[in-house]
């Protein structure tokens, strides 16, 4: 492995991507801790430090899938959430209204018109989020004396604003110049900055008591420690098990003349991504579940019945929480899956290049058979995403140890950083590759 990456700093291009990137990636996570000069630190750590349940859950995982930091009002406060919610935005739009359907099929032109737009409109979420969100401070008293005024608050929409655009140009030059997608990598970065925090509160009471065996008092036993070692071990094999995991279609060229050559008549294989949805699901999912538990939080107050829903609504409180929460992970990856994999589409490109798939006539009846195979194997990869995202609710409340260290260490952000570091390491493998050097896998 030393000897591999030696080959990569050997390789004077590969060299300049990858320091690039770190370089960019660094100013990230300094510009991270860069607060707002409006705000009164103290107060604002104080009480995000109290509010752990309803809304201190809902902006803890904002953060994690947006490189955010919403508990703590820095330049890039808002981290690429608006970026991810315009490009959303864009895409379920692409599928439903004509215009940007036809200008999503003109190719680099088109996809560069629609990056413009998305610009655009994440300026406006900027512009909106921010101001809503220093008026939330506002009203919490979180804003220095003297400094709640329409002047300075403006100033710090600007620079939230200025910081959310500038976070999108590095991801954009990460893109172009450096390795690796930019947008995915500044959320990893994040989120493995939040992992040595979440392993010291998990040794911070050894540290302190010693390791014994047993877990009673909230003490962490050895056996936390094995199963927490045993689950991340399996949700990493496990991730990368379903990344690479496909459903091979065979199909074959037709045969064609021309002079006295026959060409043509190849078998090959259409590969269908078994997690086609990648991690929007569980996304979507946690998002959907926490808001009802941020209004059922200022509604507890009006009686048992709020409470009793209020309760409900709390990670991890019982079936009923879990039940929902798998349901809309399956019902969020058949929508992804249906907005992202077009089967009409690639059963006409299939005919269009001289294809098709043995046993099936080209057009509609290669669209249904396609449909229904990504219909198998999209409740294949929903039972895959539901498991991993019920496992660390599971040990949480069995083993009594915070959300915030099972969640890292055996769940959605895991599955996150894997994902994309996964990514990363096949991106360097073709540069490997293609200067004949083994890759990283090998």
């Amino acid at each position: 492995m030393w000897e591999k990456i030696r080959v990569m700093f050997t390789i004077g291009e590969l060299r300049q991507k990858i320091l690039l990137t770190l370089l960019l990636l660094a100013i990230y996570r300094i510009g991270w801790h860069i607060w707002l000069p409006i705000v009164d630190q103290s107060q604002m750590t104080a009480f995000f430090g109290q509010t752990s349940k309803g809304l201190g859950q809902l902006m803890e995982t904002v953060a994690v899938f947006s490189a955010s930091q919403l508990n703590q009002a820095t330049i890039f406060g808002l981290g690429i959430m608006p970026y991810i919610s315009a490009s959303i935005i864009f895409q379920l739009l692409g599928s439903v209204w004509g215009p940007l359907e036809r200008l999503q099929k003109e190719g680099e032109s088109g996809r560069k018109k629609i990056n413009e737009y998305t610009r655009y409109a994440t300026i406006i979420l900027c512009l909106g989020q921010s101001w809503f969100y220093l008026g939330f401070l506002a009203q919490r008293d979180l804003i220095k004396p003297g400094f709640n005024t329409f002047g300075w608050q403006l100033t710090a929409v600007v620079t939230m604003t200025a910081g959310t655009a500038f976070l999108m140009w590095l991801g954009e030059q990460i893109d172009e110049y450096g390795i690796g997608n930019g947008i995915s990598l500044l959320i990893m970065a994040g989120i493995l900055a939040r992992m040595p925090g979440a392993g010291l509160d998990l040794i911070k009471p050894i540290l302190e008591n010693g390791l014994e065996l047993g877990s009673a008092g909230g003490q962490v036993g050895v056996e936390t420690l094995l199963v927490l070692a045993v689950l991340f071990v399996s949700v990493v094999a496990g991730i990368v098990f379903i990344t690479l995991g496909q459903r091979r279609i065979p199909t074959q060229s037709a045969k064609h003349v021309r002079g006295r050559r026959v060409y043509g008549g190849t078998r090959q294989y259409l590969p269908l991504r078994v997690n086609q949805a990648g991690v929007m699901p569980i996304i979507f999912a946690s998002s959907l579940l926490l808001f009802p538990q941020v209004a059922f939080s200022y509604l507890q107050d009006y009686g048992t019945f709020w409470q009793e829903l209020y309760d409900v609504f709390q990670r991890g409180a019982g079936f009923i929480y879990n039940f929902l929460y798998v349901v809309l992970i399956y019902f969020f990856c058949y929508f992804w899956t249906a907005i992202t994999f077009n089967p009409k589409d690639m059963a006409d490109n299939l005919k269009n290049y001289g294809s098709f798939i043995p046993g099936y006539r080209p057009g509609k009846r290669t669209a249904d058979y396609l449909e229904k195979v990504m219909v198998r194997i999209t409740y294949v990869g929903a039972g895959f995403l539901a498991l991993v995202a019920i496992i660390p609710t599971l040990v949480a409340t069995w083993m009594n140890i915070p959300f915030g260290i099972a969640s890292f260490y055996g769940g959605t952000a895991l599955l996150i950083a894997v994902s994309v570091a996964f990514d990363l390491v096949q991106k360097i493998d073709s540069h490997l590759v293609m200067r004949n050097y083994k890759g990283l896998l090998e």
